[in-house]
């Protein structure tokens, strides 16, 4: 077999950005939609959270925010960036910088505003159809999200979210639909977005109250593999309504290191980067991996598994493998379990090794505390083309930061451009060895709300919205340097990654 040793991307690879409907869209009461999860996740600062506040949403928070007893607090997913109104511009501005591809999901509220009802939403699904026939207007390709942690709300609490089996079933009409309905727009399709998270943000990832159950582990894990099963048989639907679809697994990907080269050590960085490789596992090679079965039976967990259900699994693997990227970790062994980093979930379960997070001392960090390693990335590219051989598709990577709109109306990232130019050399690096990659889309290509912490200071985007955390500005769009970096890089097919 012939090697690509100059590290030149193929002609077909995929350049663009990924959002998040919950995001970036808004309007979440206009055109039919019902509440998702996403619309009952307040905005806290920094100064009061002290980091992420996406799970501090209980079901009785939710019915008093319900029952209006909450309205003086602000939900920034409620509003987004205001796509709703505004995608036809931030379309041409995707079309300016070139992208050949579009990463966003479609919010499950708009298409069936209750999760379970009898038809779906024809004012949602016709929204969508306009935001497909603008970005293939420009020869964009949508790449879709089926669930982007947007579970319709009342999912999560008529029926508990994802721990109840009955949703798979809502799921695939779900699914269904918007399959027939975007068959001749959409090749490109992912199941979940992280599916991982669900180990740590059960609402956000599952509409999930963990609160409620006594065995969270159990939930967590059941709920887990409802999601799996869901994912596989939408593959199978997938195929048989148009043969042409490609759909892909996405994981939430961070590499850990050792913090020494004590065995200990070593153990506890491949025990936690075995998480990891268990989702991957069941979506790529249709099977749960043999160390996930011996936790489970650590933890006496006995779990809702049919036969049918690992048959669906096996049958229906993915066609691509993607995962977000944006920092990696360092770990060490501890003898302490309340300073564990995790077993499988932080602080719910039981096993030999609990690794420890550690600063990585060769490593800086962003405002946000993370660190960054551009190697870290060609690391965790390597090592899931090595185990799986299926063409990997790098679907978030980018810097969340604090951005100054200058006077001449733009902003000078030369931070962001070389955070980005750092990281797509070391996938060329990857494509150099032998990597199949298909394509790379930046998280988010214009700011929009974190999913994390609900800020709208913390941007990512090429493109700069005049709009704070509380929603105050115009909402008008600037493009940053970094917006003609991306440009640059597109037109030349990776090459020219120099600033402007």
């Amino acid at each position: 077999m012939e090697v690509n040793v100059k590290g030149t991307f193929p002609d077909s690879f995929l350049w663009g950005g990924a959002t998040a409907a919950n995001q970036l869209e808004g309007a979440y009461n206009e055109g039919g939609k019902g509440f998702s999860t996403a619309d009952m996740v307040k905005f806290v600062s920094r100064n009061e959270s002290s980091g992420t506040n996406t799970e501090t949403v209980s079901l009785d928070e939710v019915k008093h925010i319900l029952n209006g007893d909450r309205d003086e607090e602000y939900y920034p997913k409620r509003w987004g960036v205001d796509f709703y109104h505004q995608y036809k511009e931030d379309i041409k501005l995707f079309a300016e910088m070139g992208f050949k591809v579009f990463r966003m999901s479609i919010n499950w509220g708009r298409i069936y505003p209750n999760g379970d009802d009898e038809v779906p939403n024809e004012k949602g699904l016709k929204f969508y159809d306009d935001v497909f026939d603008e970005l293939l207007k420009y020869n964009i390709q949508p790449l879709v999200t089926l669930s982007h942690y947007e579970t319709p709300l009342n999912l999560a609490i008529a029926y508990g979210g994802w721990a109840n089996r009955k949703i798979i079933d809502f799921y695939i009409k779900y699914a269904e639909t918007v399959f027939k309905r975007y068959k001749e727009k959409v090749k490109y399709w992912m199941p979940f977005n992280e599916i991982n998270m669900m180990l740590n943000l059960p609402f956000t990832a599952g509409g999930v109250f963990i609160e409620n159950h006594d065995n969270e582990l159990k939930t967590i894990f059941q709920a887990l593999h409802y999601q799996m099963v869901a994912s596989a048989k939408v593959t199978k639907i997938a195929q048989e309504i148009n043969p042409d679809f490609k759909i892909g697994s996405m994981l939430g990907m961070s590499m850990y290191y050792p913090k020494s080269s004590h065995p200990n050590d070593i153990l506890a960085a491949q025990y936690a980067n075995r998480v990891n490789y268990h989702f991957i596992d069941i979506q790529a090679k249709g099977e749960y991996p043999n160390f996930t079965w011996a936790y489970l039976q650590k933890n006496n967990i006995s779990l809702d598994i049919t036969e049918e259900d690992l048959l669906i699994l096996k049958e229906n693997t993915v066609d691509y493998i993607s995962f977000s990227y944006y920092y990696s970790l360092c770990v060490g062994a501890s003898e302490d379990k309340s300073k564990r980093l995790i077993a499988f979930v932080p602080e719910r379960g039981h096993d030999e090794f609990h690794p420890m997070k550690v600063a990585n001392p060769y490593l800086e960090c962003t405002e946000w505390g993370f660190q960054i390693d551009p190697v870290g990335l060609r690391v965790a590219i390597n090592e899931v083309w090595d185990r799986y051989h299926k063409p990997i598709f790098i679907s978030e990577n980018g810097l969340g930061t604090i951005d100054m709109l200058g006077e001449d109306k733009t902003v000078h990232d030369d931070y962001r451009i070389a955070y980005l130019k750092d990281h797509i050399e070391q996938m060329k690096e990857c494509v150099k060895e032998g990597v199949e990659m298909i394509g790379y889309t930046s998280w988010g290509p214009i700011d929009i709300v974190s999913a994390g912490t609900s800020e709208r200071s913390k941007r990512y985007g090429y493109i700069y919205v005049d709009a704070d955390d509380y929603g105050n500005g115009t909402f008008n769009r600037y493009k940053k340097d970094s917006f003609y970096w991306y440009k640059k890089v597109i037109e030349t097919n990776g090459e020219n990654l120099e600033g402007i």
